[in-house]
Order: structure tokens, then C-alpha cells, then sequence
């Protein structure tokens, strides 16, 4: 896979929308209990146990979006070193909500980082494209698209879904369909991270078919513990909202100042 760092694709107005995801969930991972530290004579696995309750009050859980009923336990301290006591929640849990919460919250720095690192990257040209409420409203979308289609694939699980992966994927999905020959400079891992100019096809489409790939497997692999298959809903449901709905091309003046042009 590549990392993308940069395209060759200006825009035309300032991408706000595009910034103002990028410092929300900058913010927002700054408050989780992973990024703030333990608390004073707090064991690591006690602030363990305090993140994953954190995440079960707030992240998006697939069998409670399935049965829109939260689950009656969450976790409390913890028992050794690695496992949590099961409890009673003391809070109301909106599962529909949990999904707009969950698109904000990341599991660890790297993944925050390369979520918005791919944001930044092909966001502020779809925001371009589709304008500022409409991009914001799609990119919300996407990500309800990509934890559903998770969650009724996989009804009986109770793993926590984070992250604004299955958003970003539209966005990178509606690029595709917009920029399909936009350069993109990417590190190549394999070529000790040397810098290419690639078609935006090439650096898209080949992320898009490892999703694709591992999504073919367990969907949600132990071993990673990436969600790949709301990658893949993701990325469709931002290509398909692009074949749909007409985009606005800031570079060309409405049709009927066109005519007043050429008068």
C-alpha cells in the first residue's frame, strides 16, 4: 500500500469543512482516556479497563445498532492484568447516536493520524466539488452507511467500532469518481518509503482492492483489528453519491453567466 502526502489537484475556496473534521477529531482524541494518560496511582491495565468503558458508552457497537437496544453491561476495573470486570452501565446509550459519536473517536495516535492524513489529502477537493454543507452532510452520511453495513454483517458482535475510517473511505471514493487522473505523491513502503507521482486510480484503486482483499476474510481480523469491510461500504457509497448527484465545478461560471460572457 501507499501513503499518500500530497496531489496536484488546487481548490478553488478554502476547504473549512474539511479542517474544521480534521480539528474535531483532534480534540476530541485529546479527551479519550489513551491520549490523557492514567490518573494519578492508576495501574495500566486499570486505565485500560477506564478507555474500554469509555468506548462502550460512546463508540458504535454492531449488535446494538442491529437490535437499537444497548447492552446491558460494559466494563468496569479491571481483573489482572489483562481483562475488565463486567457491570452494569450507569448511563442511556442512543445507538443511533453512537455512530456519529464513534466517526470522531480513534483507538490510538496512528490511527488517528493516518485517517486524517487521507482527510486532508483528498477532502478539501470532494468539499470543492460538492460544496461545504453538502460535503459535510455526505461525509456524515458515508460514515452511517459504513457502520451499518458492518453491524448487519456481523449482527452478534459486540466489538466497539471507532474511527472516522468508513467517512474517510467515502471521501476517497467520491475522489476517485471525480479526479480519476489527479496526480497524488505517495511513500512507497516497499521502495524504503520513495516518493511517487502516481494517478489518483492507481493510489485509490489499489487501496480499495486490499480492503476488498482482507474484507474477504474475518471482516474484523483479531489480528488488526480493522473493520475492513465498512471501508469497502464506505468507498462504493461515496463513488455511487458522486454518480448520482451533480458536483459543482468552481473553475467554470454558472451556464447563464457563460452566456453573459459571450455576449
Amino acid at each position: 500500500m501507499v501513503i499518500p502526502i500530497h496531489d496536484d489537484n488546487p481548490v478553488h475556496r478554502r476547504p473549512w469543512v474539511t479542517y474544521l473534521l480534521i480539528l474535531v477529531n483532534v480534540v476530541v482524541f485529546f479527551v479519550e482516556p489513551i491520549a490523557r494518560g492514567p490518573l494519578a496511582g492508576e495501574t495500566p491495565a486499570a486505565q485500560a479497563c477506564r478507555q474500554e468503558a469509555f468506548f462502550r458508552e460512546y463508540a458504535a457497537i454492531p449488535k446494538e445498532l442491529v437490535t437499537n437496544d444497548p447492552l446491558d453491561v460494559t466494563a468496569g476495573g479491571p481483573v489482572g492484568e489483562d481483562s475488565c470486570r463486567v457491570v452494569k452501565p450507569d448511563y442511556d446509550k442512543v445507538p443511533v447516536l453512537s455512530v456519529l459519536f464513534a466517526m470522531f473517536l480513534h483507538g490510538g495516535l496512528l490511527h488517528l493520524l493516518g485517517n486524517m492524513l487521507f482527510l486532508f489529502v483528498f477532502g478539501n477537493n470532494v468539499e470543492d466539488r460538492l460544496g461545504r454543507l453538502r460535503f459535510l452532510l455526505c461525509y456524515l452520511a458515508w460514515g452511517y452507511v459504513a457502520t451499518y453495513v458492518f453491524a448487519f454483517s456481523f449482527r452478534d458482535s459486540t466489538t466497539v467500532l471507532v474511527g472516522a475510517s468508513g467517512a474517510v473511505a467515502g471521501v476517497l471514493g467520491a475522489y476517485l469518481r471525480v479526479f480519476p487522473r489527479a496526480r497524488v505523491t505517495s511513500l512507497v513502503p516497499f521502495l524504503l518509503f520513495f516518493p511517487l507521482r502516481l494517478p489518483a486510480w492507481v493510489v485509490l484503486g489499489t487501496w480499495f482492492l486490499l480492503q476488498w482483499v482482507y474484507s474477504q476474510g474475518a471482516g474484523l481480523t483479531e489480528g488488526s483489528g480493522v473493520a475492513y469491510l465498512a471501508h469497502v461500504a464506505g468507498f462504493v457509497a461515496g463513488l455511487l453519491t458522486l454518480l448520482v448527484i451533480r458536483t459543482y465545478d468552481p473553475r467554470r461560471p454558472p451556464r447563464r453567466m457563460r452566456g453573459r460572457l459571450m455576449t
